[in-house]
């Protein structure tokens, strides 16, 4: 979907002129998924999320030039009719050049409770004054909305100059727009990646545009967008966008129903069966289970805020995670040990490293392997195996033009991921452990 976002907008214009701003654990897969496209981004890393106006804000101070018009979009919607997104693009960057703070009212296609709402008197090919922004009403208010015919879905993307928008925060939340200047005043650049101070950045309140500045602003115009758009942010909505079975069901991935009607059903590592469920989501990833009404999908932010405030690991750690080489994903761990399966891309190179407190063993089970070992250099193929000692330099590299699979195994007191001094590497994180 990321991709998709940055597709509708490659052929208008320059195409090394996207940022993306993301959190700093995501920041290889982006990049990779961008590099798949033959386009180039500038990519921000959040320290932490502070909601959707500090970030816009990042973006806006690291644009080329203050009155640069930027296309504020996530990376989770969907857009069917992608022409008539242009025109509407259109009309909303004439207005944004002169100073409006323009945003897309989506015109509605029923009376969804799950949207916030805008409310305007829409005239065709203009921006127009927003009259009002409306939280996420409950299903008769939708209903008269609907009818009414003054009421937009609230899209999310947003359209205006990088100068006008740190104005209106200036204006309307000048702590935050403090905290993130500051943020970025020191901001280190490091290849493909911009790091803004985390201590500043962490002054900063957390809060949407829409709160912080849309709905305060009197500059606040409204572009009417019929284009087939799904703000896919929950797995309800995902539903509405996929293909369905005879039943109504989304199956994704190894699973078997029985009488199942109108679900979403997902499984990513395992075989997930269902019997007698009608509208439900269940979700099955390496790091958990979900299982919910589809009606009220909307509603895991409130499980998430329960992993954080049980300082549950799976609030901020996922069992496969992506570097620049390639991803590792941790199969298994307890007292002592640890067990991941890496995946080194073609031509990729780990850094030359060590560790002080573990120990490694690796096996080859698919694709050959380019091995470092202190001052030895060897190949590993399938079922070959060597062994790291604590305090020994190594590093993989893969010289061919396909994956390398390996199982490693870590014995040690102490296996966090920081336990690592890096000497060499391809991707510019000499001396760090991150």
């Amino acid at each position: 979907m990321l991709q998709e976002t940055l597709q509708r907008v490659l052929p208008l214009g320059d195409r090394h002129s996207a940022i993306v701003v993301c959190n700093e654990t995501h920041r290889f897969l982006v990049a990779e998924q961008i590099a798949a496209l033959d386009a180039e981004s500038s990519i921000i890393l959040e320290p932490e999320g502070r909601n959707t106006a500090p970030a816009i804000a990042l973006a806006a101070l690291y644009a080329k030039s203050p009155d640069s018009i930027l296309l504020v979009m996530p990376a989770d919607h969907v857009i069917e009719d992608v022409a008539a997104f242009h025109h509407a693009l259109d009309i909303a960057k004439r207005s944004a050049a002169d100073g409006a703070l323009v945003t897309f009212g989506i015109v509605p296609t029923q009376a969804h409770t799950g949207y916030g709402y805008i409310e305007a008197d829409a005239v065709d090919g203009d921006a127009v004054d927003v009259a009002s922004f409306v939280e996420k009403p409950d299903q008769a208010t939708a209903q008269a909305y609907v009818n009414g015919g003054r009421h937009f879905w609230n899209s999310g993307m947003f359209v205006f100059r990088a100068d006008r928008y740190l104005e209106a925060l200036q204006t309307h939340a000048p702590e935050m727009a403090a905290a993130v200047t500051s943020a970025m005043q020191s901001a280190r650049e490091e290849t493909d990646f911009v790091w803004p101070d985390k201590e500043e950045f962490l002054a900063s309140p957390s809060d949407s545009i829409d709160y912080a500045v849309m709905e305060k602003t009197s500059a606040a115009k409204m572009v009417a967008l019929d284009a087939g758009w799904n703000d896919v942010g929950s797995w309800s909505a995902l539903h509405d966008v996929k293909d369905v079975d005879d039943d109504g069901n989304v199956r994704v991935g190894d699973t078997l129903v029985h009488d199942c009607r109108n679900s979403y059903i997902s499984s990513e590592s395992r075989l997930v069966t269902a019997v007698g469920t009608d509208d439900i989501v269940v979700v099955e990833t390496k790091d958990a289970v979900l299982v919910a009404d589809k009606n009220r999908a909307q509603d895991v932010k409130h499980i998430v805020d329960q992993l954080t405030s049980n300082e549950r690991e799976e609030a901020s750690l996922h069992r496969q995670v992506f570097r620049p080489w390639g991803s590792y994903d941790s199969i298994d761990s307890a007292d002592g040990f640890q067990v991941k399966r890496l995946i080194v891309n073609p031509g990729a190179v780990l850094s030359l490293q060590m560790h002080h407190h573990r120990a490694e063993h690796w096996v080859v089970v698919r694709g050959s392997a380019r091995i470092t070992l202190n001052d030895d250099e060897f190949d590993l193929g399938v079922n070959e195996s060597t062994y790291i000692p604590i305090g020994a330099t190594h590093r993989i590299a893969n010289v061919t033009d396909s994956p390398v699979h390996i199982v490693e195994v870590q014995c040690g007191d102490y296996l966090g991921e920081d336990d690592i001094v890096r000497f060499e590497d391809n991707y510019g994180r000499e001396g760090t452990n991150t």
